[in-house]
């Protein structure tokens, strides 16, 4: 199992989103490189998800529920889109500050690549963010 960090502008679409559909297809990514990550997604692999823009935090878990296929957002076959469920809500949303402040997240691809909306992380990382997310 992989583990990775989804990043959303919650004006557009947020956690109480996803949870009250249950099910969704996470779509709309027009970056190479995140594509390519979600090109390599499983299913049963699990991501953070991640509230851009001005909160920029932490608010849950989703698990990858369908492997990539063609973005139903677009007719451009180079775009993928991954069906996700919500997994675990956080307590405590973990805010990009906490993150930066804590010596086991210096190496995130978060803080070198801050555009990037689909990105993977270490294990020990996600488990370390869901531990502080559940406090």
């Amino acid at each position: 199992m992989k583990y990775w960090l989804v990043k959303t502008e919650p004006k557009s679409y947020n956690w109480d989103d996803l949870v009250a559909k249950k099910r969704d297809h996470w779509d709309g990514v027009r970056n190479y490189q995140a594509r390519n990550f979600m090109k390599e997604m499983k299913k049963g692999d699990e991501a953070l998800f991640y509230h851009s823009g001005k909160k920029r935090e932490v608010v849950g878990v989703v698990k990858i529920i369908a492997e990539a296929y063609q973005d139903p957002t677009t007719h451009d076959d180079r775009w993928v889109a991954v069906d996700v469920e919500p997994k675990l809500a956080l307590k405590i949303p973990v805010s990009l500050k906490m993150l930066k402040s804590d010596h086991r997240f210096a190496e995130m691809l978060l803080f070198r690549n801050s555009r990037l909306s689909v990105m993977p992380v270490e294990e020990f990382q996600f488990n370390s963010i869901v531990s502080l997310g559940l406090r």
